[in-house]
């Protein structure tokens, strides 16, 4: 079953920027899949119509749900989005309270939301920060409890934008096993071929918002001589 199904997807920015131009794409349930392409490319932007960020021409569909200014609750409840920069998403005094801004927003009770908040935190290995502020965390532990948060809304697909920037080797292999653990779909969009290839049993490569080639991440990291790079 396909979680994601797009279908001739387009979007031109204000400027008259041709950011995306007629993209198919599908993600199959508990399926990773990587996004590869040079920065402009066209995949963050992308990525932002999967929860009605952006809007564009073409159709989506999320879990069967068509993406439709009526059905926006229900798909950002099944999307997560963890953005390249964790502060983005961090905003409460508390680690925990910031993981339990999104269920209260929802109108789970104050104890209800911060029990799933603490879970979540549990999950990623960060219950014991959970009383921290998020600026006294490292790198890696931003990026946990950045995805800690969007694990508490329970989402049927992770969506991860350049997830490895800032981490360290620890960090980053940290990650790899913390996404391995999680049964989700995910796409990530990421310039690290190692990364990609540890997690994604496919890769899709975009270029001037098109697809130019999809297959694994080794045949796509050959065919457009993809290597890892910078994440900027």
């Amino acid at each position: 079953m396909n979680v994601v199904e797009v279908r001739g997807l387009r979007y031109r920015y204000p400027d008259g920027t041709q950011a995306i131009d007629g993209v198919d794409f599908h993600l199959e349930a508990g399926e990773c899949v990587a996004l590869f392409g040079a920065n402009g490319s066209g995949k963050t932007t992308f990525v932002l119509h999967l929860n009605g960020l952006l809007t564009g021409d073409g159709s989506i569909e999320i879990c069967g749900v068509p993406l439709k200014p009526k059905t926006l609750p229900q798909i950002r409840t099944k999307v997560g989005l963890v953005f390249q920069d964790s502060d983005e998403q961090l905003f409460m005094p508390t680690v925990l309270e910031d993981v339990a801004f999104g269920p209260m927003n929802q109108g789970l009770s104050s104890q209800d939301a911060l029990h799933r908040a603490a879970h979540a935190l549990e999950d990623v290995g960060m219950a014991a920060a959970i009383h921290k502020a998020p600026y006294h965390l490292s790198s890696g532990e931003k990026r946990r409890a950045a995805i800690a948060g969007v694990l508490v809304m329970q989402p049927e697909i992770l969506v991860l934008d350049e997830p490895t920037t800032s981490l360290d080797p620890p960090g980053r292999r940290d990650l790899i096993r913390l996404l391995r653990g999680l049964k989700q779909a995910k796409i990530l969009v990421t310039h690290d071929v190692e990364f990609a290839a540890a997690l994604a049993t496919r890769a899709v490569f975009f270029e001037h918002g098109r697809v130019a080639g999809e297959g694994t991440v080794g045949e796509i990291a050959r065919q457009f001589n993809w290597h890892s790079r910078p994440e900027e």
